[in-house]
Formats: structure tokens, C-alpha cells, sequence
């Protein structure tokens, strides 16, 4: 019998895994670790000393704001930094905010808003360095960008067309 065949087992929408022997497990919402304690305690009644380890191996996380290529991204591998998923998509645009990124990062239980300064040498000491699963990465515009979007795209036919009326009415008024 090969020993290194991985099993894999999925994550329910409601949170639970189907485990042989143990039955319905609820792993959702859990960390990497906790769910390893999960385990190991549920095993413990079957066998000795059990060893545990757990993978996760649809990791995904969510870019969205000033970004080039904003979307969720899932990644073979649970050790990936927020900059790691910012280069996934395609680094900030000229117009977003790089000392005041939000990572939105949350449980069923609560849900944390971490804020992130990518230009302090502090960044890699912030609980929001190394992401989690179905965190959220929001880059928020700066003041230039938010400001050119208070003007629709009719802004400037707006504009003419007014232009335009003043022009005639001060011909026709004109004597």
C-alpha cells in the first residue's frame, strides 16, 4: 500500500467533512491549526498518539479596489503573503492608496478589518502579512481618483451642450 497518496477531503458549503469512522466533522471557519487539534482529539479515541496534518489545497484570497487585475485568486499552497497576492494581481495602479490597504479577514464567529501600510519596513510584522483563507485585500483610491470619478462620462456633452445655449441665447438677445 503506498503511504504517500494524499487523501483529500472537501469542505462542505455548510462547513463540515465527511471522515470515515467519525462521520460529519465541522472543519469550516476553523484554522489551520485548530482543525489539526479537531482532528488529532476526534482520532485519539481510535488510535494512539495519531498524527495529523493538514493542507489546505484550494487556498484562495480577494483583490479588489486599485489594482490591475482585481478577482479572487486560489493558490496550490496556504503561505502567501500580501504582497505575493497583490503581484497575483498585477500590483496597484498609479492611483491607489499604498499606506492605507485593508485586509478584511473573517469567520462566521467575527470578521477583523486590518489595515496595511505596504511602505513601512513594518509590514512583514503586521497579523495581515501572511493571509489567511478568503481574505479580502481592498486598495483604495487616492483623493485624485475619487475626484475625477465625481464626473460622469456625459460631464463634458453637459458642458457643450450648455455652452452651446448661453452662446445662442446671447446672439438672439443681442440687438
Amino acid at each position: 500500500q503506498n503511504m504517500d497518496r494524499q487523501i483529500t477531503y472537501l469542505i462542505d458549503s455548510e462547513g463540515y467533512i465527511d471522515y470515515p469512522v467519525l462521520g460529519r466533522i465541522r472543519l469550516g471557519g476553523l484554522t489551520r491549526a485548530q482543525a489539526m487539534d479537531t482532528m488529532r482529539r476526534l482520532l485519539s479515541e481510535y488510535i494512539i498518539d495519531p498524527g495529523v496534518n493538514i493542507q489546505i489545497t484550494n487556498f484562495r484570497v480577494t483583490v479588489i479596489g486599485e489594482v490591475r487585475n482585481p478577482g479572487s485568486f486560489i493558490l496550490p499552497e496556504e503561505r502567501v503573503t500580501i504582497l505575493e497576492a497583490l503581484g497575483l494581481a498585477g500590483d496597484l495602479t498609479i492611483n491607489g492608496v499604498r499606506k492605507n490597504v485593508l485586509v478584511i479577514r473573517g469567520t462566521e464567529e467575527n470578521e477583523s478589518f486590518i489595515r496595511v501600510d505596504l511602505t513601512s519596513p513594518d509590514l512583514v510584522h503586521s497579523p495581515a502579512y501572511f493571509l489567511r483563507q478568503n481574505d479580502v485585500i481592498y486598495v483604495e483610491p487616492n483623493k485624485a481618483q475619487i475626484n475625477s470619478s465625481s464626473y460622469s462620462r456625459n460631464t463634458s456633452v453637459i458642458i457643450s451642450i450648455a455652452s452651446l445655449a448661453i452662446t445662442v441665447i446671447s446672439i438672439l438677445t443681442r440687438k
